[in-house]
């Protein structure tokens, strides 16, 4: 018969991999974090919010708002139309010119850190466009679609429309999509920064479709897991 107490060992192991290793801004980063940069392994929550708070304080504007997984997730789900109301008001989501959310397919709201595939959803105010970035066929169209109408009303344009881009950069292998979401992100971030916004014709794609290749993606595994260890040793 099996026993429901956990050994010292296994304790251990569990304090380990929940030690807190980095705080950065208002993310909280733990050893299991480096873990799984360290391997091919499926990307969490909190190294998409580490990275997402990189890239807004790298490039720190006014018009540009990168959402936490975390929030993007309750917006996607809330289920209480006034709650959401008090919820976005702070974000000021009207004054923004650009808005990124994560996208994960988890749809068990009691389930922390759930869902097996994450994709990422931007709103160009110019434009007034949301585009869904997947990464795998389409997979999470439906959630895009879901975050995207609990979204809409608040952002302060009337009529915003919401595009499948068909030709997004596709993974390569099963464990990368989190990736896809960081550097998609940045691509989008970097040719927000560097474009003329009154002579340009188009949106980010071919910036995205440049710079978010299988090989460049690999490198982000490696590249954000120096970057937190020296902000460690910063420290």
């Amino acid at each position: 018969m099996g026993s429901s107490f956990l050994t010292p060992s296994i304790c251990m192991e569990r304090s380990v991999a929940d030690e807190k290793i980095l705080s950065y801004n208002d993310v909280v980063l733990r050893r299991s974090d480096l873990d799984i940069l360290s391997g091919p392994y499926f990307i969490n929550d909190r190294i998409i919010e580490f990275y997402f708070s990189y890239l807004s304080s790298s490039n720190p504007s006014e018009d540009v708002l990168l959402i936490a997984p975390s929030i993007a997730f309750w917006i996607s789900n809330c289920p209480d139309t006034e709650s959401l109301t008090d919820f976005l008001g702070p974000l000021k989501l009207q004054d923004k010119k650009l808005v990124i959310f994560p996208v994960n397919n988890n749809d068990d709201v009691s389930l922390a850190e759930g869902g097996s595939h994450w994709s990422l959803l931007a709103y160009e105010r110019n434009a007034n466009v949301f585009v869904h970035h997947d990464s795998y066929s389409g997979m999470n169209k439906r959630h895009a679609l879901q975050l995207y109408k609990a979204v809409v009303g608040f952002i302060g344009a009337a009529h915003a429309k919401h595009m499948e881009l068909a030709n997004s950069p596709q993974q390569v292998n099963g464990c990368d999509c989190g990736l896809y979401v960081t550097a998609i992100a940045r691509a989008i971030c970097y040719w927000n920064e560097n474009s003329d916004h009154k002579d340009r014709d188009g949106l980010w794609f071919s910036a995205v479709n440049e710079q978010v290749t299988p090989s460049a993606v690999g490198a982000m595994r490696n590249e954000i897991l120096l970057m937190l260890r020296s902000l460690m040793e910063s420290k």
